[in-house]
């Protein structure tokens, strides 16, 4: 079962990359990031999807450069996050065929990124906008527009975004903070994964 959940690995170093995305994967979360801000990250990303992207879909968060982008291509990495909507970002993703999820919160920065050719917006921080102010815009948005809430969504509220139309999530520090080990990770990916599934099963 493939589960709109992307992993925020913010301050993961390479040491601890793969025992944690091993546990995310066996738990179902198969979309994860490690933002460019942390410790050596492209060989984290890199040590990941060796190892790994036969099972998931690996890539960078925090992506801002269009030069950034050819190195986590060339590290191996597939899926670009981006905390803001730039154009040039979300171009040179797409021409590299990966996958591109940059930052919006207005309309304008959802069409801007469309029209550049994003696969997915992520709303950030979701916190701010809100279920309600999400409804709103998706009805300008096109059918079928995938929108991810981060920053503000988490297992006690999945089901309230899904209700009015959020495709999916990024989940940061409810999942990973620099110092978790492993199992801790797990445990709080088996509790999302759940959670997740029980709001999209309930959805409507």
């Amino acid at each position: 079962m493939s589960r709109n959940l992307i992993a925020i690995l913010r301050g993961i170093s390479p040491d601890e990359a793969l025992p944690i995305t091993e546990q995310l994967i066996e738990a179902g979360i198969t979309r994860i990031e490690v933002p460019l801000n942390s410790p050596d990250p492209l060989k984290s990303i890199e040590a990941m999807a060796e190892a790994f992207s036969d099972r998931a879909q690996i890539g960078a968060g925090t992506v801002l450069e269009p030069r950034q982008v050819q190195g986590v291509k060339s590290a191996g990495g597939t899926l670009i996050v981006s905390p803001d909507c730039n154009p040039d970002v979300i171009r040179t993703t797409k021409a590299e065929n990966m996958s591109s999820f940059p930052g919006v919160f207005t309309p304008t920065e959802c069409f801007t990124a469309l029209r550049s050719g994003a696969d997915g917006l992520k709303f950030f921080p979701a916190s701010l906008i809100g279920p309600s102010g999400l409804k709103a815009i998706l009805a300008v948005l096109p059918k079928g527009t995938e929108t991810y809430a981060v920053g503000g969504a988490g297992p006690e509220n999945f089901s309230d975004w899904i209700k009015v139309g959020a495709a999916g999530f990024g989940i940061g520090t409810a999942l990973y903070k620099p110092g978790s080990t492993a199992g801790e990770v797990r445990a709080r990916a088996d509790r999302i994964v759940a959670a997740y599934d029980a709001a999209t099963l309930t959805k409507g």
